[in-house]
């Protein structure tokens, strides 16, 4: 099967079939598998112009609502945190779109500038990891996890929540204070603060980088909440996909309308539609899979395989740059 837009010649089992595995897993992290699709389409469909980016943001609106919808049902939403990261990563998305299609067309380019990318996100990652292997004992502080593991179980039901339901005690995410400097919650047993004003700058800059590699900014996101704020990834992630998930949307209509203003280049900016949708199907059922199982995962076994993926792929884009 040909597709219009990207000229992928590809049997159409195939796009749903390798999202719905990627996201399976990257899902459980608060990522939708974007990041890892975009090299999927570049290196192996051979799909390396500016489209490629758009549609790799139409997967992620396809794909997110199944992981989202799980996350609300299970109670494990941090709505204040998701409102901060939208309001201060759609700006910065927008920009991020202007940067690839002006200054990043060439392929060559672009894989050089995702390269680094991936290779900052499989950094942060692995310092994160070697961070908790070695704890400093300071005392304990508020808002940190990092002597522990949060428990992977499913507790027994308390009185109101029906037997065999997932909505288990040690697993409720709860608001304490949500204010325009700092945002705090409980989840379990501990209570965990983040500033706003350090969170909203930060945010913005990601917006830019995602809007630009076309992954909306969660596999950025995710791994800085988790390292730099100190919050635990089995709390981040509803969070993380539900502003992926507002910022792709966000980015597909801009890239769109960028399409119009250059129609006469003859740059292919708008994205492939039938690409994007259907990898965004598989990622659908693997988003909702994945966010189902991720309380009997570790988050040290998320972080580590992510890591190992995000660092290997990076460090073959940019050596691919000077060879």
């Amino acid at each position: 099967m040909t597709f219009p837009v990207s000229g992928v010649e590809v049997s159409p089992i195939v796009p749903p079939l390798v999202a719905l595995v990627v996201s399976a897993f990257t899902s459980m992290g608060g990522v939708s598998g974007a990041f890892l699709l975009l090299p999927f389409q570049v290196s192996v469909l051979g799909f390396a112009g500016p489209a490629v980016s758009p549609t790799n943001l139409v997967y992620n609106i396809v794909a997110i609502p199944g992981g989202v919808l799980r996350y609300v049902r299970e109670r494990r939403m941090v709505w204040p945190l998701t409102c901060s990261i939208i309001v201060a990563t759609l700006p910065g998305t927008c920009l991020g779109a202007i940067v690839r299609i002006k200054y990043l067309p060439d392929p060559r380019a672009f894989k050089f500038f995702v390269g680094w990318v991936l290779l900052y996100v499989g950094g942060r990652l692995v310092c994160d990891l070697v961070s908790r292997a070695h704890p400093r004992h300071n005392g304990s502080k508020v808002g940190r996890a990092e002597s522990r593991d949060l428990p992977v179980k499913v507790a027994r039901p308390q009185s109101g929540v029906a037997s065999g339901s997932s909505e288990s005690a040690d697993f409720l995410v709860r608001t304490i204070q949500w204010s325009w400097r700092q945002i705090t919650y409980s989840f379990a047993g501990q209570t965990f603060t983040l500033s706003t004003l350090r969170l909203f700058p930060l945010m913005f800059l990601v917006g830019i980088v995602g809007g630009t590699y076309g992954i909306g900014g969660g596999a950025i996101v995710g791994p800085l909440l988790v390292t730099l704020f100190r919050l635990p990834v089995h709390t981040i992630a509803g969070a993380v996909l539900t502003s992926t998930f507002v910022t792709s949307l966000a980015g597909v209509i801009f890239y769109r309308l960028a399409a119009m203003h250059y129609a006469e280049t003859g740059l292919a900016i708008a994205p492939d539609w039938l690409l994007g949708v259907l990898f965004g199907v598989g990622g659908l059922v693997g988003t909702y899979v994945g966010a189902r199982c991720q309380k009997y995962v570790s988050a040290s076994a998320i972080k580590l395989i992510l890591a190992a993926t995000v660092l290997i792929l990076g460090l073959r884009y940019i050596g691919g740059f000077f060879c």
